[in-house]
């Protein structure tokens, strides 16, 4: 059954403004060029005012380097608030702490939350495991550390974008393994199969933003090899066992190629009776949260998803 709607208007306006660009899409860029063209739109700042802002380092899990981190601290009455590890969308191949930055600053003041920004590294010169490797040693990181930031290490959640929410359904089925709790998992349209013929991809192939063949373009960036697409980490939804996991938030778009991913990924955690706000948007596209200082709909989707997370940070 199609969950999909005419566009938001003020959405339409948004997107002429981006069409009048003459942007091609990002599976016909080169790598480098999707990455410039990534930074170039969504690193033009906004977003609210945060306490401050701190910019670390932190070791990776074999000591091959360090994975460059970005802290937001919330204006808050709360002395420890609760911890959100942040990991930017990009398809796996593209984001940058900048690019996430508008983001951030909206968790880290809508929920009061101290937001922990990752700088993982990306496909195709890093493919599968190693931006989620990143992603995990952040994790353990605001575990173990978390306090000398001022936060509460006992409160820790993960949200992810698109791709990040990949990374982040993956950080919480590793906890699990390790035997880490995780208060709280945020997916914003996430990428959570590699399922590309059926449902929404074909009904939202050429959507706003976001199209079927650049997920499948950079999805085949991201593996090492095609037997990857299998693995529970990098799909989630291959995997039906979801006991034990985390609380979550889901966040959907209609207009968005990964709106049944998020939809049956629901579904998977309420069967297994695990505690889930699905929050969809039918009027959106892939991306919405972004442009919540230009469209209305995404500003109160904004606040909704926000408390949303907020009462599972309790």
């Amino acid at each position: 059954m199609s969950r999909r709607t005419a566009l938001d208007s003020q959405l339409v306006e948004v997107l002429a403004d981006i069409d009048a660009m003459g942007i091609p899409p990002w599976h016909a860029l080169s790598v480098d060029a999707a990455r410039q063209l990534e930074d170039d739109l969504f690193s033009a700042g906004g977003g609210p005012e945060v306490a401050r802002i701190e910019a670390f380092g932190i070791d990776r899990r074999d000591g091959s380097g360090s994975i460059p981190i970005r802290a937001y601290h919330p204006n808050t009455a709360a002395e420890t608030p609760p911890i959100l590890v942040f990991y930017h969308g990009g398809l796996w191949a593209m984001g940058t702490l900048d690019s996430a930055d508008d983001l951030c600053r909206n968790l880290a003041a809508r929920v009061g939350a101290l937001v922990v920004s990752v700088d993982y590294r990306l496909a195709p010169e890093h493919p599968f495991p190693a931006g989620l490797e990143d992603a995990y040693a952040a994790f353990e990181w605001a575990n173990a550390f978390g306090h000398t930031l001022g936060g509460d290490p006992t409160r820790v959640g993960v949200v992810g974008s698109s791709s990040g929410g990949n990374l982040a359904a993956a950080v919480v089925r590793w906890a699990r393994e390790d035997g880490h709790d995780i208060a709280v998992h945020a997916l914003l349209y996430p990428i959570l199969s590699a399922q590309f013929d059926h449902g929404s991809y074909v009904e939202n192939a050429d959507g706003p933003l976001l199209k079927t063949a650049d997920v499948r373009h950079y999805f085949d960036h991201y593996l090492r090899t095609p037997v990857d697409a299998f693995h529970p980490f990098v799909a989630p939804l291959a995997i039906a066992e979801v006991d034990n996991l985390a609380p979550a938030v889901i966040v959907t778009g209609g207009h968005d190629p990964l709106r049944d991913d998020g939809f049956a990924y629901a579904a998977q955690l309420t069967k297994a009776d695990i505690d889930v706000a699905h929050h969809h948007e039918p009027s959106l596209c892939h991306g919405f949260l972004s442009l919540a200082d230009d469209v209305d709909r995404a500003a109160d989707a904004f606040e909704t998803v926000s408390a949303a997370i907020r009462e599972r940070l309790r």
